[in-house]
């Protein structure tokens, strides 16, 4: 009978640790995202006025591209948004790298808008706040190699953290 007791009291235990590890590493994240959003959302801000893309939009695809800032390449290449190009990793840290490397943080936030002012979908949509429309119209513009997948995880972190 004790045995038992003490195997319950272990498996509450654990469980109670998991659960409190569970809402650390939760808590975590949304700190982690709140400070990117906080970093970064004045150039949203700006950019937005300067080429009529929602700040929202712009926010959103930097957290999912750049897993809040913590991706390899927002912090060796200070690309936010995935974008494909050359980059001098190879040289400098001996790692091999698909993807656009930028001065600074600033460059790959500017170039996402300037790329994507370039696409066919862009006047109809410049100065609409309607942040679905916008996401919708870069997953079919093929932004994403999996459109669907991506244009529901965009809209839910700009939901989620009312951007």
């Amino acid at each position: 009978m004790i045995g038992k007791n003490i195997r319950t009291i272990r498996s509450v235990g654990s469980k109670a640790l998991f659960l409190a590890l569970l809402y650390v590493c939760c808590a975590h994240i949304g700190y982690a995202q709140n400070k990117y959003i906080s970093n970064h959302r004045s150039v949203a801000d700006s950019l937005s006025k300067v080429y009529g893309i929602p700040s929202s939009v712009i926010l959103g695809v930097a957290i999912l591209e750049s897993g809040n800032g913590t991706s390899r390449n927002s912090k060796l290449l200070n690309n936010h948004f995935g974008i494909v190009g050359s980059n001098k990793l190879r040289q400098t840290h001996g790692i091999k790298s698909r993807y656009k490397q930028y001065s600074n943080s600033l460059g790959s936030f500017i170039h996402f808008c300037k790329l994507i002012s370039n696409k066919y979908f862009y006047t109809k949509l410049k100065g609409s706040n309607d942040a679905s429309k916008w996401v919708d119209a870069i997953s079919k513009a093929g932004y994403s190699t999996h459109p669907k997948t991506w244009k529901t995880r965009i809209l839910a972190t700009i939901s989620r953290y009312n951007l």
